[in-house]
């Protein structure tokens, strides 16, 4: 994809990225994947002087990966050896770890679901051992064999619908952590019971997000900004040698549209909320975060939980696990990690947030609460 499709905007100090148009994908209505590219909005303010405009050729690279619109930004650092090796590991993640790709390690270890354990590569095994540990911190409410829910309601395909409520408490008993038996030794993966499925939807990404700043620190650039459908990661000081600010997606707004600003050096910021992936039945909205204890799309007062930490996997799971939990068992959850803040944004439009955050509120339709 050219770099020409992406233009940027001055809103005062507040750099914005547009993309005129997206690429289409057979494997998921637009209607889907439009919602995921920005999920936490990135906005470059103050990446640029307070008063000059960006540059004209700002080098970034811009694909659909990992099911989902790309962003890398190394500005005017790297030659096209450095895009073309992040994307190269990006899809080596996406070819191993996806569960809808017929060849993967993920669909190996499913296809095997009470059969045989699978050997798989010391990545895939790596992120199914996070897995398991984040899936006990938080008492399942992340859950990687949420595979037979996500399956069953189809939200990541093109047709998705409301299973009855007998289909659903026939794959609830194969959803269990517990049931995942790892062999570090050998390299294993074994689900104990047929029908059992892996999905790791909601931390692969952000472990290719890792991946990239990786590549981006071995390369000693400077600075860098990794966009992966919302995954944020930035790295290095920006171009004003300030901190770098990101953007909170409105929950309820369209595309770009943010509540606040995350400021921080080096951090990444994951957020998972009701307007990511989601399906319009009947009148009703089902969104993708599916409760791994009643099999339904979550209900806990939340539209979106944002985590802001040092490593894109952990918040990956962890505002996957936190908006499951809600509010008061998902700030108790992260409250004695250290390095780890969250943002709450709840059904009535109020905010709540971890203490030394700093984020501040910029949309008037929305009000920040103090513990």
């Amino acid at each position: 994809m050219s770099t020409e499709i992406v233009r940027f905007a001055n809103r005062g100090d507040l750099a914005v990225v547009f993309f005129p148009f997206l690429p289409h994908s057979k494997t998921m209505n637009n209607r889907y994947v439009f919602p995921i590219c920005l999920a936490v909005a990135v906005f470059l303010a103050s990446c640029f002087a307070d008063d000059s405009t960006p540059p004209a050729a700002e080098p970034f690279r811009v694909e659909f990966a990992l099911n989902t619109i790309s962003v890398i930004m190394l500005y005017d650092q790297a030659d096209n050896d450095i895009y073309d090796a992040i994307f190269a590991r990006i899809r080596e993640i996406e070819q191993r770890m996806s569960a809808f790709l017929p060849d993967s390690d993920l669909s190996r270890i499913n296809a095997a679901a009470g059969i045989e354990p699978v050997q798989v590569y010391d990545d895939v095994f790596h992120v199914i051992q996070r897995a398991v540990e984040i899936a006990a911190l938080s008492d399942g409410a992340f859950d990687p064999t949420i595979g037979p829910v996500t399956f069953l309601w189809g939200i990541t395909g093109d047709t998705p619908r409301v299973p009855s409520q007998a289909e659903i408490n026939a794959v609830l008993p194969l959803v269990n952590w517990r049931y995942i038996e790892l062999d570090p030794q050998q390299r294993t993966v074994f689900l104990r019971y047929p029908g059992m499925a892996l999905d790791l939807g909601a931390i692969a990404k952000g472990y290719a997000a890792d991946e990239a700043a990786e590549i981006v620190r071995a390369a000693q650039l400077e600075r860098a900004l990794i966009d992966l459908g919302g995954n944020v990661i930035t790295h290095g000081v920006n171009l004003a040698g300030i901190p770098w600010r990101v953007g909170l997606q409105n929950p309820v707004g369209e595309r770009g549209e943010f509540i606040g600003i995350i400021s921080g050096w080096d951090m990444t910021v994951v957020t998972s909320g009701v307007n990511e992936r989601y399906f319009v039945q009947d009148g009703e909205h089902f969104h993708h975060l599916f409760s791994p204890f009643n099999g339904r799309p979550a209900q806990t007062g939340l539209l979106s939980a944002t985590i802001v930490t040092g490593v894109s996997m952990d918040a990956d799971a962890l505002s996957t696990a936190i908006f499951v939990m809600g509010y008061e068992r998902g700030r108790d959850l992260i409250a004695p990690m250290e390095g780890v803040y969250a943002i709450f944004v709840f059904d009535d439009n109020t905010v709540r947030m971890s203490p030394g955050l700093d984020f501040i509120l910029t949309d008037p339709n929305f009000r920040l609460l103090s513990d």
